[in-house]
């Protein structure tokens, strides 16, 4: 297995465990969506994307069906994605994806974290290259199915990694690739569970218990943010602290 792959299982999709933010970002996801090609899931894949995450997501039929027929209101305002850089204390690389209607508050907030947990913000720039962005799609396994088949299968598209998930199968590539593979996907009747990115922090720093508090703490302040979507970081986290 790859350096994806032990990435993802540590994280063991971190990004859902909280409900109620999970349900915040996909319904953001959907107005982004359905404002960049319009509320027909038929006709926009992007849109089709976001449903899928939202039911993998159990976020219930109703409320995705709501975020759809509100984000098509012209009334209701667009959110753009904004990506800010930095450092945490002891040296650890951050990089923030947020999803916002007001930059400036989305901007001062996330500046104050930094700034109160002895951390840093940063330029466009500063860190992004020291993380690899990638695309992954988790697809039902098929009744017929041959690992090495569908491998050889998805190299074509630009699949890097395949592999079985506890339910389901995980193919991962780089960013550039998802289009193509989406795509691919659809016209071959796999079934998707979820598609999502990521980004791969290529080297990781080892921190003492206490300076690993200190990291927490600032998580913390950016996991408690409505605007702030996802934080990848160079901290290296032990078995114990994946496995949660």
């Amino acid at each position: 297995m790859g350096r994806a792959f032990e990435f993802r299982k540590g994280r063991k999709m971190k990004r859902w465990a909280a409900m109620s933010k999970a349900f915040t970002r996909i319904g953001k996801d959907i107005v982004m969506a359905v404002k960049a090609g319009g509320p027909d899931p038929h006709a926009n894949s992007q849109l089709r994307a976001v449903i899928q995450n939202a039911k993998a997501a159990n976020m219930p039929k109703d409320n995705v069906e709501r975020a759809i027929k509100k984000a098509s209101d012209k009334n209701t305002e667009n959110y753009k994605e904004i990506i800010f850089e930095g450092y945490g204390p002891h040296g650890i690389a951050m990089l923030v994806e947020t999803s916002t209607n007001n930059n400036n508050r989305t901007v001062a907030n996330v500046r104050s974290y930094f700034s109160k947990c002895n951390g840093q913000l940063g330029t466009q720039g500063s860190v992004e290259f020291m993380f690899d962005h990638i695309c992954n799609f988790k697809i039902q396994k098929p009744a017929s199915f041959d690992m090495e088949e569908l491998e050889f299968e998805m190299i074509d598209f630009g699949v890097e990694e395949v592999f079985e998930d506890e339910d389901g199968i995980v193919l991962i590539a780089p960013f550039e690739n998802y289009g193509t593979i989406f795509k691919s996907l659809e016209e071959n009747g796999y079934e998707m569970i979820s598609s999502e990115f990521e980004r791969i922090p290529q080297t990781t720093k080892e921190l003492t218990p206490e300076q690993k508090a200190d990291i927490e703490k600032l998580l913390e302040k950016f996991d408690e943010d409505e605007d702030v979507n996802h934080v990848y970081h160079t901290m290296q986290e032990d078995e114990e602290e994946e496995e949660a």
